[in-house]
């Protein structure tokens, strides 16, 4: 990406979380690391994706802000849910893109050194580890899923279903795992807008007797006629590998929330706890911690003088991971996940990845 472009673009992002106040000052200080690793890659589009990525993120914290304030609890208390992101959210969200792309530039430059790596296309059916960095933003898909999600689930009516139980059981709203069917749509909705930037601003090989910076290709053919170059068709199903790719990377995400991360109900009020930071919500005063069967609804002073009169109880999932764990989880094996896919459908070896 050129830098007249990449540096007031990573400026204006970094002041507008600073303006904000959406990130804490570790936050920023990560947030302007990974912008600058995602422009000095010759290619704009992951640039892009990750500004795609920070205004939804961004967009979807004040959306949920009045939401959250009704439906759950911050685990300091208050209501609203979480505030601020920390540096740890921020790696746990772009880590695994990150280091692909420092990996795929390093490729690039060492693959043809009489070109420059922005003079570069992508030819159809090679090139594994942009698959891996296209499905390690599935994560920001996720992101941008969820304001969309925010804003329809305000319409609906319906509790949410806990996708990891046998009985597909209600749950009260925020609980990991649970999914709606405006949730759902809304998670493939958000993929298609990750799909659309990238068919936008991949260098893809064009189809045909074509210049690209003075340099003809010659007469190349379109991928799914045995040549490597992206014409309609390939670009069509481009769109829609990536869009169903993310969206069962939103169900992935919770999913894994589900199973592995531990959703905390406050007794008293019948909403789930937050924990600041991505982090884990604390037992307060409960010896031993006990999978509810139903959704509970505001429970009375003698439903709170149980357990060690502890306020809080466990809705669902084992408290292996706390919510950063679950998202740098579900990015890396939807990245690994996506390049498997691909070497099987373009009968590519593995280790070109490293290549």
């Amino acid at each position: 990406m050129h830098p007249y472009l990449a540096v007031p673009a990573t400026v204006a992002l970094v002041w507008r979380a600073y303006s904000r106040n959406s990130l804490t000052p570790a936050g920023l200080v990560v947030a302007a690391l990974t912008a600058i690793v995602h422009a000095i890659h010759p290619w704009s589009v992951f640039f892009a994706l990750l500004v795609v990525f920070f205004l939804a993120g961004t967009a979807v914290t004040k959306v949920k802000h009045n939401v959250k304030a009704r439906l759950t609890l911050s685990s300091s208390g208050s209501s609203g849910g979480e505030n601020q992101r920390t540096h740890i959210q921020v790696l746990a969200n772009s880590a695994v893109a990150s280091a692909l792309i420092l990996l795929h530039h390093r490729q690039l430059l060492a693959r043809d050194k009489s070109r420059t790596a922005s003079e570069a296309c992508w030819p159809y059916g090679e090139d594994l580890l942009v698959i891996g960095i296209i499905s390690a933003h599935s994560n920001y898909a996720a992101v941008a899923a969820d304001t969309f999600s925010s804003e329809l689930g305000i319409l609906s009516k319906s509790h949410p279903r806990l996708l990891t139980s046998w009985e597909f059981r209600r749950v009260p709203p925020g609980t990991n795992g649970g999914i709606t069917v405006w949730g759902t749509l809304a998670g493939f909705l958000g993929a298609s807008t990750i799909a659309l930037t990238s068919v936008l601003l991949l260098p893809f090989c064009p189809v045909g007797l074509t210049s690209r910076t003075g340099k003809l290709f010659g007469d190349n053919q379109p991928g799914l006629e045995g040549g490597s170059g992206w014409g309609l068709r390939e670009k069509a199903a481009w769109i829609m590998a990536v869009s169903v790719w993310g969206g069962l990377g939103s169900l992935l995400d919770s999913a894994l929330g589900g199973w592995f991360q531990a959703s905390v109900v406050d007794a008293r009020s019948g909403k789930i706890i937050e924990g600041n930071g991505g982090n884990k919500v604390r037992m307060l005063g409960l010896p031993q911690l006990k999978l509810s069967s139903s959704i509970q609804v505001p429970l009375t002073s003698s439903h709170t003088k149980q357990k060690g009169n502890s306020s809080r109880r466990v809705e669902s999932g084992i408290g292996f991971l706390d919510n950063n764990g679950v998202n740098i989880t579900m990015a890396l094996t939807m990245s690994v996940g996506g390049m498997v896919a691909a070497a099987y459908v373009w009968d590519l070896p593995l280790n070109t990845i490293f290549n």
